[in-house]
């Protein structure tokens, strides 16, 4: 971890992936060790509508195959790599030639909302481009596009709420930089804002790889074994 969650070694480690241990560290308490299982998670993001949708995916009749593929597999492969790539040099690109750091909470706030809708928007295309290839493939693999939709239909609103909380934790970690900083002042030099850039792009990025994840599991499933 960066700047001043990685100060905090006193603490006791948080248990789960990167993007779950660093927004515990920005919100600056421990997450809990235990927690309900997957099925009694699922069921409380799940209504019964959705939960109807995803089992008819699951157990139906595999929809009719496409007459064509929309793209190769390695064109698609090379496409969410190149997208990838653009958004991570989004998120860690330094301000503009001629143009000042930002040294306000709410000018991150707005660049971390920029970052996110540009995450949201890129992997959705994608994932929708992977379920087209998907559906034109042979033997489960539009089985396997169904259930990505149903899926993603079921969990993107709760998906979405939680997402929506990142910025306002970021802003609570910048004011508290700030106050043990002991200063009103923001120097754009100053070493506690360089800290919670560092902190910032950290959790963007931790952020990227978790919607990411759909992506790459569709992108295994296209490969050749």
């Amino acid at each position: 971890m960066t700047g001043t969650m990685a100060k905090k070694q006193h603490r006791t480690p948080v248990p789960g992936p990167p993007f779950i241990r660093l927004l515990a560290a920005l919100a600056d308490r421990n997450a809990p060790r235990t927690g309900p299982d997957l099925s009694d998670r699922l069921s409380q993001w799940i209504d019964w509508t959705r939960a109807v949708a995803l089992s008819r995916a699951l157990d139906g009749r595999l929809p009719a195959v496409a007459d064509a593929a929309p793209g190769s597999v390695e064109a698609l492969d090379e496409e969410c790599a190149r997208v990838r790539a653009t958004l991570v040099e989004s998120i860690t690109a330094p301000p503009a030639a001629g143009k000042p750091a930002a040294t306000d909470a709410t000018a991150y706030r707005q660049r971390c909302l920029t970052a996110q809708r540009a995450m949201l928007t890129a992997t959705g295309r994608l994932r929708g481009l992977l379920r087209d290839r998907l559906s034109a493939g042979p033997g489960e693999l539009p089985r396997l596009a169904e259930v990505d939709a149903a899926m993603e239909q079921a969990l993107s609103p709760r998906e979405q709420q939680l997402l929506a909380s990142v910025p306002a934790l970021l802003d609570a970690h910048f004011e508290r930089l700030r106050d043990d900083a002991g200063t009103a002042e923001v120097d754009p030099d100053s070493g506690w804002l360089h800290l919670f850039r560092n902190d910032m792009q950290a959790v963007l990025l931790a952020e990227l790889d978790v919607r990411f994840h759909p992506i790459e599991g569709l992108l295994a499933a296209l490969r050749p074994h």
